[in-house]
């Protein structure tokens, strides 16, 4: 079981062939910043799919020598998504990122009933923070995808999330589903989730892990706290993963850590045939470097 990201480098590079990852509409500097730092390091093949001209420029400003990998010309950026999705779909590749492309026209190609790559689960973001304030690693979700999900959602990116750590050698994930308190209230639709949720797991309708809620989250990251509030649980204070009630909780928990609590974070989307890689301007170039380590030590 791997304890921080830089682990990620190394499990990455145990595989038996270097993961190929094709990247749609490549003409973005900080992508290719994020790949020219993941392949010197042989964690990844980029496949760079975008407008030519303008990836060459790029690449030789920031000194980036692309002579050995595949570059193939469609400026469109939808087509470059297609091309991309393809390239996964017939073998070409193992995992897929985003480049200088919006979300949306890349998970229309993702998403594509004939050529796309669904797998039938449903996609949501997972991330895994290292930060110093805190014994081991962090996951939490979903801070990118899902609005508001409904119980059937939200066991569907519990198991995403579940799936990422069973990966990193984490056969028993402890899964906190969090809100702003500990005590099933029937007005506050998400604590009576958390509650059919954690009794689902509890009858092993949910398995692989161990989940508990509603928590709040100062109980599910803190055994003193959990202590001071007399909540027994496996969980609490030892949390893997944690669940938040919606896309802006999540959200504002992902970005605080990232600004505020000294942390750094490796995010993939899951739920789809292959891990697939969306950086964010507002991410480090620690935190995209190690985005890609994290599908590769996953695809």
């Amino acid at each position: 079981m791997i304890t921080k990201l830089t682990d990620l480098e190394t499990l990455a590079k145990s595989k038996a062939t270097t993961r190929k990852i094709a990247v749609a509409a490549a003409g973005d500097r900080d992508v290719l910043e994020a790949l020219k730092n993941a392949a010197g390091y042989g964690i990844i093949e980029p496949i760079l799919v975008g407008d030519e001209p303008k990836i060459r420029s790029l690449t030789d400003e920031i000194g980036f020598d692309i002579s050995k990998y595949e570059i193939i010309n469609i400026p469109d950026k939808f087509e470059a998504s297609v091309k991309a999705v393809k390239l996964i779909k017939d073998g070409e590749a193992e995992i897929l990122m985003k480049g200088l492309v919006s979300t949306g026209v890349l998970l229309k190609a993702v998403l594509n009933k004939e050529v796309g790559l669904r797998k039938g689960a449903l996609l949501s973001h997972v991330a895994v923070f290292e930060t110093p304030y805190y014994h081991k690693l962090l996951g939490v979700t979903d801070a990118a995808m899902n609005v508001n999900p409904e119980l059937e959602e939200k066991i569907g990116i519990i198991k995403n999330a579940v799936e990422v750590f069973h990966k990193l050698g984490n056969e028993n994930p402890k899964v906190a589903i969090v809100g702003s308190v500990e005590t099933i209230n029937p007005r506050m639709e998400a604590t009576m989730h958390a509650a059919t949720i954690s009794m689902m797991n509890y009858r092993k309708q949910i398995t692989g892990c161990i989940i508990d809620g509603p928590l709040a989250i100062d109980g599910a990251v803190s055994k003193k706290a959990s202590e001071l509030k007399h909540i027994t649980s496996d969980v609490a204070g030892d949390v893997d993963v944690i669940l938040a009630p919606n896309i802006d909780g999540a959200n504002i928990l992902y970005k605080s850590l990232n600004f505020l609590g000294g942390a750094t974070a490796a995010a993939v989307i899951m739920g789809a045939k292959v891990p697939i890689v969306l950086t964010s301007r507002g991410d480090t170039e620690k935190s995209k470097y190690y985005s890609i380590a994290l599908a590769a030590a996953i695809a």
